[in-house]
């Protein structure tokens, strides 16, 4: 919208187009693919859809920024860019449990996306800890690889809807771990179990396994913008119009204020701040 627009629009990517998207293996309530489709190659085919139309792409990370200047001053670890106008769209992060070892145990058994490593445990058995749509799928994803795969829950349904969790109630090599949550990594340098706590009887259980992925939903990757706009809750503050605390610099997708946090709903914010943007420059200019 922003590039259709007329304007210089860059965008700058620390990874790969799709950001959680692309961490996605199926998408199936985006609109114009019923057959469903790999969010990698949606936030490909994104990409190609707006650089056909003028938009650049650099790779790079952005370190900090300063949006008291003019142009607003982005510090990356490929040099300064400057723009007239920001549009942050960083998402968010996995949450972690917090518990000891578990950051040293990444890759070693702890994991966050069964769409990106769920392969590294063909045939093992792995537990999934959260209960919403995240974790019912990528439970779903590990039932098709796995050996056994547990579904641990703080509460005693899943708040996944329905769609998502059909199948899992379905396959007979998912056991549900109810109003439980794991209290500690059991591991020799790798992991190996897990110790589980019934919340509602404190009775401890030991559970073998060589995988723990955690489905316990996102933070916003707001730490660029402590200090420079106003947060709730650790989301930028932005209403419908995108438009956050300083003027020209907008936040969009799962790093604003918002009541649903979707693919679908990132679209439109960006689209929505591309027009306020346009609308500013042709005010301050």
């Amino acid at each position: 919208y922003a590039a259709r627009a007329g304007l210089d629009t860059l965008v700058l990517e620390k990874l790969s187009a799709g950001g959680q998207m692309a961490l996605t293996h199926q998408i199936d309530n985006y609109p114009g693919f019923p057959e469903g489709i790999d969010g990698f190659e949606l936030g490909e085919r994104m990409q190609q859809q707006a650089e056909l139309f003028g938009a650049q792409t650099e790779y790079a990370q952005v370190l900090s920024v300063d949006f008291t200047e003019n142009p607003k001053v982005l510090h990356t670890d490929a040099g300064d860019f400057f723009g007239k106008t920001v549009i942050i769209a960083t998402g968010a992060d996995p949450k972690k449990l917090g518990l000891p070892n578990e950051q040293a145990l990444i890759g070693k058994g702890v994991a966050y996306c069964a769409a990106c490593d769920g392969q590294f445990y063909k045939g093992k058995v792995v537990a999934v800890v959260g209960g919403g749509n995240s974790a019912a799928a990528d439970a779903a994803i590990l039932s098709r690889i796995a050996k056994k795969v547990y579904l641990i829950h703080r509460r005693d349904s899943l708040r996944a809807d329905k769609a998502s969790s059909a199948a899992l109630y379905k396959a007979d090599n998912v056991e549900f771990i109810w109003n439980s949550a794991v209290k500690e990594l059991l591991h020799d340098g790798v992991l190996t179990g897990l110790r589980v706590e019934n919340l509602l009887t404190g009775e401890e259980t030991q559970l073998s396994c060589d995988g723990l992925f955690v489905s316990i939903g996102r933070a916003p990757a707001t730490a660029l913008a402590e200090g420079k706009l106003k947060l709730e809750k650790g989301y930028i503050v932005a209403d419908e119009s995108t438009q956050t605390s300083v003027p020209g610099v907008f936040a969009v997708g799962d790093v604003r204020t918002k009541a649903v946090r979707q693919i679908v709903t990132a679209v439109a914010d960006g689209a929505v701040a591309a027009h306020y943007a346009e609308e500013y420059l042709a005010e301050v200019l």
